[in-house]
């Protein structure tokens, strides 16, 4: 099969090797985690100058019409980078929401301000019971007085302190595992009667619990057809499986590198240490596991990108590989590094805690290989 790029696609890839290389050290990464928003609003908006947050949208909503394979493009670069700007959550997530739906009224309000980068996005995916289970849902909407009220608990946020525009999803018929009668709100992070208890996450992310007490929203707040949101979500979270992946599997060949070039460098015994044989072992299964990764990763995105009907289930072998994978070239990339390996000023160590979070992110290793399996 071909897996070269086209030539959009390599321009797409080149722009970000280009940025990350000579705009993103580690240095200017760890001032702005210190931030007040915990990312560069500069940087965010560069990404909009470059085109890079109209990328996943058709040319009708002002999108570059890119698809799965430029998705996994751009969010490979990113993690190589170790991006935090926001991409994740208003892009891939708010805006995949708004992308799938098809409704034309929320994508015209609400798509040119995400594009262009004056609005960031959350979407409050999960709740503290459901655990990777999309249609476990007690966040409860019914009609008011105007339209709709909503009363619920969101856990892990992504984006949450940052965010303008928040989709929720909330029940507004049967019981709480149903897979129908899930409807997607769309609200002001302002709106009266919503609570954000923000916090940073291990991997120096932003998130939050979302707390809905007797929230009042009109009748245009809903998004797309009602009580049918629960297939909109899985869609996005296709696409998310795939771009945090691609942000795993750039991350670890960014390990594989610094820890060969380490092991040149660091002598012990007069020797350096890449010159005894079971370090070299030890390295040559990251870059085996690495370079799996990287071919599930390939073959999942082209599933995607035809709609294949068994693209979940690529995506499931995917997010399990990843997980397994990740941790285990986290795992040796510090120990091979040596007591500095677990330090807050060498970047192995945030990597590897990035890496850790993707294998949590939108189901775990266990969760998807027993998806897999079923």
């Amino acid at each position: 099969m071909d897996f070269s790029l086209n030539e959009e696609q390599a321009l797409l890839k080149d722009s970000l090797e280009r940025f990350i290389q000579g705009s993103y050290d580690f240095d200017a990464r760890r001032r702005h985690l210190a931030s007040e928003a915990g990312y560069s609003r500069e940087i965010y908006a560069q990404f909009a100058e470059l085109g890079w947050t109209a990328v996943p949208f058709s040319e009708s909503d002002g999108g570059l019409d890119g698809g799965p394979i430029e998705l996994m493009v751009m969010m490979e670069q990113f993690g190589r980078g170790l991006v935090i700007e926001p991409y994740l959550p208003s892009i891939v997530l708010t805006g995949g929401v708004l992308r799938h739906a098809g409704d034309d009224a929320a994508r015209a309000r609400w798509l040119p301000g995400l594009i262009d980068g004056s609005t960031t996005g959350a979407l409050a995916l999960q709740e503290p019971q459901s655990r990777f289970d999309l249609a476990n849902m007690r966040t409860r909407a019914a009609p008011g007085d105007a339209g709709w009220q909503l009363d619920g608990h969101k856990a892990v946020v992504l984006n949450a302190r940052d965010a303008d525009l928040v989709i929720v999803p909330a029940r507004t018929r049967g019981r709480d595992t149903d897979r129908d009668g899930v409807t997607l709100f769309a609200l002001p992070a302002d709106t009266p009667g919503v609570t954000i208890r923000a916090y940073p996450t291990v991997d120096g992310m932003q998130a939050g619990e979302l707390l809905l007490e007797g929230v009042s929203l009109p009748e245009d707040a809903v998004i797309g057809t009602p009580h049918a949101g629960l297939e909109v979500l899985e869609a996005v979270v296709r696409d998310a499986l795939l771009a945090v992946s691609a942000e795993a599997v750039g991350i670890m060949a960014v390990l594989v590198e610094k820890t060969v070039e380490y092991s040149k460098s660091r002598k012990q015994f007069g020797l350096p240490i890449g010159a005894f044989q079971a370090l070299q072992h030890r390295m040559v299964e990251m870059f085996m596991e690495h370079e799996q990764s990287r071919s599930l990763l390939y073959m999942a995105a082209m599933k995607l990108a035809s709609e294949a009907p068994d693209a979940s289930r690529a995506l499931s072998a995917l997010k399990y590989q990843v997980g397994r994978a990740g941790r285990r070239i986290g795992q040796e990339a510090v120990q091979l590094h040596g007591g500095m390996g677990v330090t807050d000023e060498l970047d192995v160590a945030h990597y590897f805690k990035r890496l850790t979070m993707i294998d949590l992110a939108f189901g775990n290793a266990d969760h998807h290989l027993g998806r897999f399996a079923a």
